[in-house]
């Protein structure tokens, strides 16, 4: 029997890639993915603030983490650290430091995260324009079970 290189065993492995599959390891980033933190920090990083027009987004660059904090209400320091270190560790995005006074650390999306940024953006202004959708089909819902 041959022996595989390491690249035959991945191009193997991610022929069997099921997510419906219980075993399978693309769960492990669908479940990363789906966190509220990481996709408000992925749309974030392509966001130049808040716009009249949602829909409209600036080209993504790069972000100090305090405007990220600054971007994402409601985020606690510990909760964006620990999702910038995962978003780095899949390669989503990248940390730089820069040798300043004080030191600038400054996070950018790789090209896979800008690949995953575009779906994640568009789920986003998905739920802003059909929001008042739901919140009226949720009202109705709720008042025929009472």
């Amino acid at each position: 029997m041959p022996t595989k290189t390491v690249a035959q065993q991945r191009a193997e492995a991610k022929m069997d890639y099921d997510a419906f599959l219980a075993r399978c390891p693309s769960r492990q980033l669908l479940d990363r993915i789906s966190d509220k933190w990481v996709a408000l920090v992925l749309a974030a990083l392509g966001s130049d603030g808040p716009h009249p027009d949602s829909t409209c987004a600036g080209e993504p660059r790069a972000m100090r983490y305090s405007e990220l904090g600054a971007r994402l209400a409601g985020v606690s320091q510990k909760m964006l650290t620990q999702t910038l270190r995962a978003l780095e560790r899949d390669g989503l995005l990248t940390r730089t430091v820069t040798p300043t006074v004080p030191v600038t650390v400054t996070y950018e999306l790789t090209d896979l995260g800008l690949s995953l940024h575009h779906v994640v953006r568009g789920i986003k202004v998905w739920a802003e324009a059909h929001m008042d959708d739901v919140l009226a089909n949720r009202e109705a819902y709720d008042s025929r079970d009472a």
